[in-house]
């Protein structure tokens, strides 16, 4: 039986590390690259998966033009505290953000830091 893809979505690593952290409570023991994962995840300072979902949420509803879930994702990844670091983060996309929007952008980033 192959497996069916039900959802393709970008996730967070708070969101992975919460995934794996049930997987291998499930299965009692995880792969070997999923668990090199979960050892690297659990030694980075990551936002609770609760505290990542409210990010989630208070970025989209900024509606800023073509911020995708990707953006906001590493947005959530990086925290970044200051319009440098989120332009930083973003430059290796195709994307452009107005000078309102990234500090808009950072004023919510920073009340999660």
């Amino acid at each position: 039986m192959k497996p069916e893809i039900l959802e393709e979505r970008p996730m967070n690593m708070a969101e992975v590390y919460a995934e794996l952290k049930h997987v291998k409570k499930r299965d009692e023991e995880l792969s070997f690259r999923a668990n090199k994962t979960y050892d690297y995840l659990g030694q980075l300072d990551l936002l609770s998966p609760k505290d990542a979902q409210k990010l989630y949420k208070e970025l989209d509803a900024l509606k800023v033009p073509r911020l995708k879930p990707l953006h906001m994702a590493k947005i959530i990844d990086l925290l970044p505290k200051t319009v440098d670091e989120l332009k930083i983060i973003l430059q290796g996309y195709t994307l452009t953000i107005n000078k309102d929007n990234s500090k808009r952008i950072i004023d919510t980033v920073v009340k999660f830091i």
